[in-house]
């Protein structure tokens, strides 16, 4: 099993079931983080405040929303540090499962790193009860592993896309390479056999298309429009005019596509190319990511018609 560097962190003789064992140093001029004996998940009390080099700054666009047809989710592709593009051709929309993915904001290697455990456990409940957790039962699992992280600098902000069957979840063949992060040891789970049953029972039982967010400090919100990042309230601008239950297939991926362009056009943080992922009750389905420059050179054209015509109709009112 990969351990990206955690194992040393775990102590023989204790917590030996638990893969993975985070080091998270106190916050200064706070109180001690004293999370539950029962809670397998939490991070290590230490005395020594550690500076951080550099502020961490985050930009992005991610976004969500239920239409008559499913789901739709879509995002940019730009990782920024600061002011510098650190890359132009990030996914930030993961597959879990055949009917779930997430879109990711937040810390780049905190997103990818619980993207991955959150891919694991979902595996691990599938083999066990032989169906797929669903969409409410695996947002609870998720906010239940990130709440003893409350109040560090853990920053995850993940947008549960996905549909539940009416019935129980008997197949999910498809899965994403990112849960790769699997373990056969069953005694090994971040969470305890008993804790995920429960969260499964206590999740709705009624089908049909999801959107969960939940954030590095717990909160769990469910709805039809979500939006993240330092280019949601540009995307928001768009989404609240336009959408609406009876959009078509056609019409919902292109407002997603307008909706991240808009706020590409205005956030320096977001950029590049738009990935657009449209899930219903076959499972999801990614459309080809789309270079934002020409969806820019093409708006740049209509303007310049629109200028044309404007000064054709006032040269006419002139003349007549």
């Amino acid at each position: 099993m990969t351990d990206f560097g955690l194992r040393r962190l775990k102590k023989p003789g204790r917590n030996s079931g638990i893969p993975l064992q985070f080091f998270i140093p106190t916050l200064p001029n706070s109180a001690p983080f004293n999370p539950r004996p029962s809670l397998p998940f939490s991070p290590s009390n230490h005395s020594v405040t550690v500076s951080r080099p550099f502020p961490l700054s985050h930009g992005t666009t991610t976004l969500g929303f239920i239409f008559q047809g499913g789901v739709i989710a879509a995002a940019d592709s730009r990782a920024s540090a600061g002011g510098l593009v650190a890359c132009p051709a990030v996914h930030k929309i993961t597959p879990i499962h055949s009917h779930l993915v997430v879109t990711s904001s937040g810390s780049g290697a905190d997103c990818m790193l619980w993207e991955r455990i959150l891919a694991r456990e979902i595996r691990l409940y599938q083999l066990r009860h032989r169906r797929c957790l669903s969409i409410c039962g695996t947002a609870k699992l998720l906010s239940f592993m990130l709440h003893p992280f409350k109040g560090t600098d853990v920053c995850v902000a993940l947008t549960l896309c996905g549909w539940d069957k009416e019935t129980g979840n008997t197949d999910c063949a498809k899965r994403s390479e990112a849960s790769s992060f699997i373990t056969d040891d069953s005694s090994s789970a971040v969470v305890s056999r008993r804790d995920v049953t429960a969260m499964a029972h206590s999740a709705s039982p009624n089908g049909g298309p999801k959107l969960i967010y939940v954030c590095s400090d717990g909160a769990r919100l469910k709805g039809d429009i979500f939006s993240v990042g330092s280019g949601s309230p540009y995307a928001y601008g768009v989404l609240d005019r336009e959408q609406r239950w009876s959009l078509s297939k056609e019409e919902a991926i292109s407002l997603a596509r307008e909706a991240v362009f808009r706020a590409t056009h205005r956030d320096a943080y977001s950029g590049n190319k738009v990935d657009i992922f449209h899930i219903t009750a076959q499972g999801w389905s990614q459309r080809k990511r789309e270079d934002l420059k020409e969806e820019y050179y093409r708006d740049m054209e209509r303007r310049a018609k629109i200028v044309e015509e404007r000064k054709r109709v006032t040269k006419l009112d002139a003349l007549g």
